[in-house]
């Protein structure tokens, strides 16, 4: 993209309105007043450095992590201007720190791109800090500016001579706003790490120097841009292309970036940008980047003779499958579709990105004979395995259809039909099925139990998947049909609970769903629907009291809420210690102490499948709205997620092994 010369003053900022709404509904400019909103206060910062290096004006980035919750974000551009503002009178580091939507963002003299298009950022983060400070250098001078709660504290001042250029903001969030202050280093490294790949030629310093906190410091560069970046997802997966295809081509005044390369795997990993924000519900450029991908490959695969005449064209499923790729672009004036900016709606960017990245690709693929004989070769095993899923899918729905689309035998479903009022628990074996049943409510729970582990479908085709089952009787349960036939508003239960046993064989099949769930029905997480269920680990009994935990931690906690003698609950076929008892006589005496002591002891029992509570039991621990405890799964990262699902799941066992080594000593109740 061609860079124009800007003139980046006072005249480039432009006012639209105040600041006084946002201490008064923060949800409203950051999400949230959780940790994501806090966290957002990073992302803020860092996306106008991020702007800077974009712009072509910077190329350093340092963010730390200091003490009292603070965070200090540095970069080398060009330093916010202090001048006067003609229109607020004030400097215009001053406005843009107290001023709703002034930035550089809105006039023609500031960013050609950028990624924070409302220009909220920096006055956000001000407001919802109780203390900030910004230092300017710029024009051979420094100047800083301190504020309490969005306010300045004094004038902008010079503060001596310099001879570097750039800005650095130290803030502080407030803790009367936000319900969690302690910042993740584990996210914050994640997210800049991402920053880094798609802004090629920026370097990036993360530091944690928090107390408590062990010293770190990491330096993150890479030249090859989002090349690197699909390079280090398909770390540990057999390749198709060992050489992974870049393109980088301005068009009008717009960029387009993409890279790509096949895997061995069944399923997609895209990854699509629009001025380093990510779009994880696509977009414009993202249908330009599939039409083109499918046709291109279709055209190749036609002239070299590697599909035959009888042969169907190649399908935008079968050209994904195995695919990891990032799609990033560039442009002036980015419209959104939505708050949180998932999905690009420019159209202007679908024939960018088919134009230039189709002519891009047909000439890698001639360029590289074998390797796109390769990738063909994956699509081509693609469509047939597509077309045999989709005979055993129509087999199913035939079927469903005869018997009138009978649900599964072992599926005790709840009277009503409302399915923004239902809840489906899916339990393992019959055993636990049994007691769930018992123990619902019928009028709005549904119970089914499954056999057994499930298919792990990370290495398994969707026409195997159909011929299970298990996942069959799932599918049909829940109503949605399944990859490019689902539909998430046919969904027949808004609240879908997995309910699996607290030991080694209940984790395994609690696993084995979550990626049934994630790999091929996305859309239910992403909705909130998923939900596991999290049952007691213990039952503390003194006299008449009961009380259930759910950790050690809480197990230690209530035992001295309880006060009195802890008594283990002996697991079956345990003897008593007869070596205790010398006489008869002795016998009688104690008999006496311990009818004194047994109001109280304290009985514990350690549940280790959901089959050893009794109805009544699981209705009141784990089944009662009004008592249960229940987590609602999410995704923050859908790369991490996928990559950490095919580590766990896939077949290569190295990564596997690592991980395991890696993070043994944090594993709680493993029961071997």
């Amino acid at each position: 993209m061609k860079q124009e010369k800007n003139t980046y003053n006072a005249d480039s900022i432009t006012v639209l309105e105040g600041l006084d709404p946002v201490r008064k509904r923060p949800g409203m400019y950051i999400g949230s007043t959780s940790a994501a909103g806090l966290h957002h206060l990073i992302w803020e910062v860092v996306d106008n450095s991020i702007d800077e290096a974009m712009a072509g004006h910077a190329n350093e980035i340092s963010v730390s992590l200091l003490k009292n919750g603070m965070v200090e974000v540095t970069d080398n551009g060009r330093g916010i201007p202090v001048e006067k503002h003609k229109v607020t009178g004030l400097s215009a580091l001053e406005t843009v720190l107290t001023k709703l939507h002034a930035g550089g963002k809105f006039g023609g003299g500031g960013y050609k791109v950028s990624g924070g298009l409302h220009g909220v950022g920096v006055s956000v983060v001000n407001a919802l800090s109780k203390y900030l400070k910004a230092e300017v250098h710029r024009d051979g001078k420094a100047w800083v500016q301190e504020y309490n709660i969005g306010k300045p504290v004094k004038a902008i001042k010079a503060i001596g001579e310099s001879k570097r250029h750039g800005t650095t903001i130290t803030f502080q969030p407030d803790d009367t706003i936000f319900t969690e202050t302690e910042f993740n280093w584990g996210k914050i490294l994640d997210r800049l790490r991402q920053q880094t790949y798609l802004t090629k030629g920026i370097k990036m310093k993360v530091s944690d120097k928090r107390d408590g906190h062990r010293e770190k410091n990491y330096h993150f560069y890479f030249e090859g841009g989002i090349q690197s970046y699909v390079k280090s997802l398909n770390k540990d997966k057999t390749v198709k292309n060992d050489t992974i295809f870049y393109m980088d081509k301005d068009i009008e005044s717009s960029k387009v970036e993409v890279a790509l390369q096949y895997n061995d795997e069944y399923n997609e990993n895209l990854l699509a940008f629009a001025n380093n924000i990510h779009n994880p519900e696509g977009g414009t450029h993202v249908i330009g980047f599939r039409t083109a991908l499918t046709r291109t490959l279709n055209s190749y695969a036609r002239s070299h003779n590697l599909l035959k005449e009888k042969d169907e064209n190649l399908t935008g499923e079968d050209v994904r499958e195995g695919l990891t790729a990032v799609v990033s672009v560039k442009l002036t004036d980015p419209q959104f579709e939505g708050q949180t900016k998932g999905k690009l709606g420019n159209a202007e960017m679908k024939t960018y990105v088919e134009q230039t990245f189709g002519e891009a690709f047909a000439i890698f693929l001639e360029e590289h004979p074998r390797e796109a004989e390769n990738i063909i070769g994956k699509c081509v095993l693609s469509a047939q395995a597509r077309i045999a899923a989709r005979t055993a899918r129509a087999n199913i729905l035939r079927k469903g259809a005869l018997e009138g689309m009978t649900l599964p035998g072992k599926l005790a479903d709840c009277s009503s039909h409302k399915a923004e009022e239902c809840e489906l628990y899916i339990v393992e074996g019959d055993s636990a099925g049994g007691s769930t049943k018992q123990g619902r409510d019928r009028r709005f729970q549904a119970v089914l139990p499954l056999r057994g582990k499930i298919l792990n479908v990370e290495r398994a085709r969707l026409d195997r998947m159909l011929a299970n089952n298990e996942i069959k009787n799932l599918i049909i349960a829940l109503g949605t049909n399944i990859d490019d036939q689902f539909d998430v508003t046919k969904l027949r239960y808004h609240r879908v609970i997995i309910m699996t046993d607290a030991d080694v064989d209940g984790a395994h099949i609690r696993t084995l769903l979550l990626t049934l769930f994630f790999r091929h029905f996305g859309d239910l997480i992403s909705n909130g629907h998923l939900y596991i269920a999290q049952p007691p680990l213990y039952q503390l009994k003194k006299g008449t009291t009961v009380r259930y935990v759910y950790s050690d931690e809480e197990k230690d906690k209530v035992i001295q809420e309880m006060g009195g003698v802890v008594e283990e609950i002996k697991e079956e076929g345990e003897e008593e210690n007869d070596a205790v008892l010398e006489s008869e006589i002795k016998q009688k005496a104690e008999d006496k102490e311990k009818e004194k002591a047994k109001s109280n002891k304290i009985n514990i029992q350690r549940y280790k499948g959901l089959g050893e509570m009794n109805p009544e039991q699981l209705w009141e621990t784990t089944m009662n709205p009004t008592n249960r405890i229940v987590k609602q799964v999410t995704i923050e990262d859908a790369a991490k997620a996928d990559q950490i699902f095919d580590m766990l799941m896939g077949d290569e066992v190295a990564p596997r092994k690592h991980f395991i080594q890696t993070h043994a000593q944090k594993v709680k109740n493993l029961d071997i």
